[in-house]
């Protein structure tokens, strides 16, 4: 079985991932690949094709995309790149198929057992359509807040920019998965771990 948990910014996909991983369904464990860090990898494995597309733009904006050795500066890229479509689209265009070749070759590596995506975007590349389910974590956002200020020390106006642009994250996953055999199955994730361990176990008994 192969599928997606996914939710906004400190809704708990990581946290869910995690309990998976110490689960067994029909008789195989489960084991994650975060696309996060996939992502990071993605951006070093095509860092030629980034420099060669972004790096004159970059540089008429002063804007440094490689370190002293070499390695793309993600941030810089991103302020580079952020609200701007067209540049979006072509960074995506550029790491998405790395990103997925990853993760492909993730699955059929461990094809003997429970494959856990742990991905908010997984719906932009064509590989949802190879999900058996989707996990949508969901929580209050005033705790995703709180959790959010907690782990990663954001100032508030950078949490609230991120909670903006994942509005509408659901209905983007029901749109890419439309008309297809795959379901979206919706945990919240607030309460005691143990709350949390019995719903995922209840989704997964009939499976």
């Amino acid at each position: 079985m192969v599928f997606c948990v996914t939710g906004p910014m400190a809704a708990g996909k990581n946290f869910v991932s995690s309990l998976l991983e110490k689960q067994e369904l029909n008789g195989k464990s489960f084991v994650s690949i975060d696309a996060d860090v996939v992502g990071h990898k993605a951006v070093e494995n095509s860092k030629d094709k980034i420099l060669e597309t972004f790096g004159e733009l970059a540089r008429q904006k002063g804007i440094r995309l490689a370190d002293d050795n070499g390695n793309i500066i993600r941030r810089n890229l991103g302020a580079l790149i952020f609200g701007n479509d067209e540049l979006v689209a072509k960074q995506e265009s550029i790491v998405y198929p790395e990103i997925t070749s990853i993760i492909e070759d993730f699955i059929e590596e461990n094809k003997d057992k429970n494959v856990i995506v742990n991905a908010t975007v997984l719906f932009k590349i064509p590989l949802i359509r190879r999900m058996d389910l989707v996990v949508y974590v969901h929580c209050p956002w005033f705790i995703r807040l709180w959790r959010a200020k907690k782990r990663d020390g954001m100032a508030l106006g950078q949490i609230f920019a991120r909670f903006r642009s994942q509005r509408g994250l659901y209905s983007a996953y029901k749109k890419a998965v439309s008309g297809s055999r795959i379901k979206i199955e919706k945990i919240s994730n607030f309460g005691s771990e143990k709350r949390l361990l019995k719903k995922i176990q209840f989704l997964f008994t009939n499976r």
